[in-house]
């Protein structure tokens, strides 16, 4: 049997060895979302994606490793706030600690058709669109939210943190609001992947040659600037050995309270957004729709070129290369940075 999503591979794809279609084999299937074998009960179903905080007062965030997808963007207050994308959460007891939503972030879980996971929101850009029938949400009660999962949300006792940061997603009660609430946990017929990954025993940069590599990567450079990444100047260090890209933050390398192991991917790309300051609040807004700049860094490579999403919200973004083909990600884990464009002279990699 085979699980056939609108999978047309690129003319790339054509010439280089690819997952295309999807084969059940002892009960696995590769995922949508890593290309990693995986239990078929596993990637054929819908994500959900949470909301975390990465400010400093939020650190150690618990179960982020487990994640298959991190979307990063920028705030209010000018710090990024995390998306973590799960479709690993069975023998997860929690996640978190989980924070309020952005219309963008909502606009790129839509993208993954995942269950949209939050505790608050800010109302004016948030209320209309999180309530309507196309977003499949589990949010915490407070005002702006129709229909709240009281049963899926908690708080975990954290001496010398504040309130905010003391609030998780329980696994168990998200399964069964999930339920309560009606939604299904099956891909669209239309369920379109975000990557196009390399075949087994195929690493994906023996295809870019002759790019340019880059072993440091800053998304906000390394000095102080008002494009989100600047207050705790988070980076990546490429690893040759086990070719994961691990991620530091505020000066020492950012782990998982689960294992206290370090937060570590096989791609990180850099996604440039036109970004605009909305009000008083400084609440801001990213066009997550359309096309822009994109750098993807995968097996120490550096391959530049664009993102384009013009098929409404369902659909993600896709990435492709300088000569406009679809750029190939290497299996494992992948790390996406929101890159306000206004700011992207700060980026560095070396």
């Amino acid at each position: 049997p085979t699980a056939e999503p609108n999978e047309a591979p690129t003319a790339m794809a054509e010439s280089f060895p690819v997952i295309k279609k999807r084969e059940v084999v002892s009960g696995k299937m590769q995922s949508y979302l890593t290309g990693e074998w995986k239990a078929t009960s596993v990637v054929t179903r819908r994500p959900i994606a949470v909301m975390i905080p990465n400010n400093a007062p939020a650190m150690p965030q618990y179960g982020i490793s487990r994640a298959s997808v991190i979307y990063e963007a920028p705030v209010e207050g000018r710090i990024t706030r995390l998306m973590a994308v799960f479709e690993d959460f069975d023998d997860l007891d929690r996640i978190g600690p989980v924070r309020s939503s952005r219309d963008y972030f909502v606009y790129v879980a839509m993208g993954y058709e995942a269950i949209y996971c939050n505790w608050g929101l800010a109302r004016p850009y948030v209320e209309e669109l999180i309530n309507r029938d196309t977003v499949q949400n589990i949010s915490a009660a407070v005002e702006g939210i129709y229909h709240p999962a009281n049963e899926a949300y908690g708080r975990v006792s954290r001496p010398g943190y504040a309130t905010e940061f003391t609030g998780y997603l329980f696994i168990d009660g998200m399964m069964k609001a999930a339920d309560r609430l009606g939604y299904d946990w099956s891909y669209d017929k239309a369920y379109v992947p975000p990557f196009t990954f390399a075949a087994d025993n195929v690493r994906a940069e023996t295809n870019y040659g002759n790019a340019p590599g880059a072993t440091l990567i800053y998304p906000g450079g390394q000095q102080g600037n008002k494009g989100g990444y600047g207050a705790y100047n988070p980076y990546f260090e490429y690893h040759e050995q086990d070719k994961l890209y691990y991620r530091y933050q505020d000066g020492k390398a950012q782990v998982d309270e689960l294992d206290g192991k370090q937060l570590a991917v096989s791609n990180v790309v850099f996604q440039y957004c036109h970004g605009e300051v909305r009000d008083s609040h400084d609440y801001l807004a990213f066009g997550v729709h359309g096309e822009g700049e994109a750098i993807v860094f995968t097996g120490g490579k550096v391959i530049k070129g664009t993102w384009k999403r013009y098929d409404g919200d369902a659909t993600p973004a896709k990435f492709y290369d300088e000569k406009g083909q679809e750029i190939i990600f290497n299996q494992g884990k992948t790390w996406i940075c929101n890159i306000w464009k206004e700011y992207g002279e700060f980026v560095e990699y070396r």
